[in-house]
């Protein structure tokens, strides 16, 4: 069986957790892949979509509303699949 990491680079791992614990001041190692947002971490719909806008600014991507995004690795996998790779190049 796999561990819970995802397959995603990991600096955009690394980036997507450093977004999410910015915005509750919570410890990026605390985050798991398999954190819910709102019932683990006591997100709001506000702070999601805070996280959201700042993911896009970040990574020069779109997320769509209908794209569900209720854990933290949901949005790094979103961003792993939706980013250019040459933007990690570095």
């Amino acid at each position: 069986m796999r561990s819970s990491t995802t397959s995603a680079p990991k600096s955009i791992q690394q980036q997507v957790l450093r977004i999410i614990s910015k915005r509750k001041a919570i410890k990026p190692t605390r985050l798991r892949v398999s954190s819910e947002l709102s019932r683990e971490l006591g997100f709001d719909t506000v702070d999601v979509v805070d996280i959201i806008l700042e993911i896009e600014r970040n990574f020069h991507i779109t997320i769509p509303d209908e794209v569900p995004l209720s854990t933290v690795g949901d949005f790094v996998t979103y961003v792993a699949t939706h980013t250019p790779s040459h933007h990690w190049a570095a």
